[in-house]
């Protein structure tokens, strides 16, 4: 039967696929997807683990014949031959090698989605004593999963190219089946495995527009919907689904009429993705003669190669913390982080790299242990500058491996989440330390330009004090909506007060960029309204030439370049940004 789950919209377009779902109550299980070399010895595991219970239910069955009635009631032995039956049943076994056969899930995978399978079909009987029959074939899985996990051959790892962490969700490109992600929630670290996978969009339970999970959505191009509260408990295993990424919307299990509506749909976005190609290599310059700089947002160094071929004539924010998460706190040491920051300088071709600085904490822990921390309020914690400063040798470690890499081409560091004189002061104070360090050491570094990312209000309003410190300013716009409407962004309760159209939002951004002017120093717009097309002109309007985005929205925005003359959008962005109502006001 065709239903609808509502979410929150965070990355565009339609994607038209069977569904993968990921729990959050299986998180300790590996998914990952096997060669087809691998499907028999991916069933061998599975039968071993099955029999080691079927041999130790027979061990127990043993030695309850030798106790009496008060030490091993009736009850225990029927429920010992329960499992027994469950263990034998020819629908888990050959649903189990379908799933590895047809799908290539690995074998912990194909166990744990067979058991879905079944679990439903025991909740949809009548009878009662049959219903709760599924807690018993939850516990013969788990003990199945139990014995799978103590085999120490070698076949019950992953391929050797494959991540071996939890969750792990990379796709083999034998798999030709368009495959939609239903998750719970996707830690940042887990979608960045997802970047060279072939799943056509996701879903999640949780996370708002600007949480780092959507934002890495984004940056894959592909639909996405989160905030969808209950999806990965209405969704079942393999259902055709379809997310529209632009309505913030899935819908499971379509009709006929309406895959061909979305069909039409996903066609005409091709047409439109066609067109905008035509513009990778015109320059982005407004009809009145100005001159626009749109760089790109990446994750990882290889994410450079991606961010040229889109037309970027640089990297505005190199978001370094990837380097560090889902490490069990192994955090990397200086050359590990020196060649990652030389890869995306060689990836650039010769453009600049701006490096921002470690910003953990909040919605990108460390690692996946550490998010349920007990803070009261993460995002107001110890994260990003703060969290550097209060780990002045890892910080250290950072600067001289970021110092370094300058010496192979041009090279912006950017300092994120500072508010107080002081802290820029004793971040400036380590930067040299770290310099005198290359110095002692005789190791040869470069010239870098430092800026601060603009997040926090009070940076904000003290803006004439940031430009006497630092060569560049750039404005982070979702934690300066988050700070300034006191909105955590990564919570899909409140997703609904978060606002970029705010007036106060508008204000710190506007008296931030024409300050900025007035010094002549440089200024960006490093959130996601510097990617959203409908603030382009507004931007423009207020005196932006620097645009930082991930690659995938660097066209888009380049075509309302094009169109734009900034000349008649100054009076009119003036009136955008005094209006009771700006959203209002920027449809005028």
């Amino acid at each position: 039967m065709t239903f609808s789950v509502h979410g929150t919209a965070v990355a565009r377009g339609i994607a038209i696929g069977r569904a993968v779902v990921v729990g959050s109550g299986r998180a300790d299980v590996a998914h990952y997807f096997i060669q087809p070399a691998q499907v028999e010895s991916e069933i061998e595991r599975v039968r071993v683990g099955r029999n080691a219970v079927i041999e130790e239910i027979h061990r127990l069955q043993q030695t309850i014949t030798q106790m009496g009635p008060k030490e091993a009631p009736h009850e225990l032995s029927a429920l010992l031959d329960v499992h027994l039956m469950l263990l034998q049943d020819e629908e888990l076994i050959s649903g189990v090698k379908h799933w590895i056969t047809e799908r290539l899930y690995n074998a912990e995978w194909a166990l744990t989605t067979q058991l879905e399978v079944l679990s439903r079909q025991f909740d949809d009987m009548e009878d009662d004593y049959l219903r709760e029959r599924k807690a018993d074939l939850e516990q013969v899985a788990e003990r199945i999963l139990r014995y799978m996990k103590g085999m120490g051959s070698p076949v019950a790892q992953p391929p050797a190219s494959r991540r071996k962490t939890q969750q792990d969700l990379l796709l083999d490109d034998s798999v030709d089946v368009p495959l939609v992600l239903v998750a719970h929630d996707l830690s940042p670290a887990d979608m960045l495995q997802f970047k060279q996978s072939v799943f056509a969009g996701f879903v999640t339970d949780v996370g708002g527009r600007t949480s780092h999970t959507a934002i890495v959505a984004r940056s894959m191009d592909i639909p996405a919907v989160v905030g969808a509260r209950s999806a990965s408990q209405l969704v079942r295993q393999d259902d055709w689904v379809v997310v529209d990424g632009d309505g913030g919307v899935m819908i499971v299990d379509p009709s006929p009429i309406i895959l061909a509506e979305y069909g039409f749909k996903q066609r005409q976005a091709e047409l439109e993705r066609g067109r905008l190609n035509r513009l990778r290599h015109t320059p982005a310059v407004t009809l009145d003669g100005e001159k626009v700089e749109l760089v790109a947002n990446i994750e990882m160094p290889e994410d450079a190669e991606g961010a040229v071929k889109a037309g970027a004539v640089g990297v505005g924010l190199f978001r370094s913390e990837f380097l560090f998460m889902g490490r069990k706190g192994d955090l990397p040491d200086e050359e590990e982080q020196y060649r990652a920051y030389c890869k995306a300088i060689e990836g650039m071709q010769g453009l600049p790299v701006t490096i921002r600085t470690v910003d953990v904490g909040a919605d990108k822990p460390l690692d996946d242990s550490r998010r349920d921390a007990a803070h009261l309020n993460p995002a107001l914690g110890l994260r990003a500058i703060r969290w550097s400063l209060a780990e002045p040798e890892m910080f250290r470690t950072q600067l001289r491996a970021i110092l370094r890499a300058a010496a192979h081409g041009k090279v912006n560091m950017l300092v994120p989440m500072l508010a107080h004189a002081r802290e820029i002061r004793q971040t400036l104070s380590l930067v040299d330390f770290a310099r005198a360090e290359l110095d002692n050491r005789g190791v040869p570094y470069g010239s870098v330009p430092i800026g601060a990312m603009i997040e926090v209000p009070a940076a904000a309003l003290q803006v004439r004090t940031f430009l006497k410190y630092f060569d560049f300013l750039s404005i982070g716009t979702n934690d300066l909506i988050q700070y300034t409407l006191a909105i955590d962004r990564a919570d899909e309760s409140v997703a609904h007060l978060y606002d970029p159209c705010h007036p106060a939002v508008l204000r710190l951004v506007a008296d931030t960029i024409a300050e900025c002017r007035r010094q002549g120093k440089p200024v960006s717009v490093c959130g996601e309204m510097a990617g959203d097309t409908q603030f382009t002109k507004l931007l423009l309007g207020l005196g932006l030439r620097s645009f930082s985005m991930h690659p995938a929205q660097i066209l888009a925005v380049k075509q309302e370049v094009l169109r734009s003359d900034t000349s008649r959008l100054v009076a009119w962005a003036q009136q955008v940004v005094d209006a009771e109502d700006p959203a209002l006001a920027l449809l005028a």
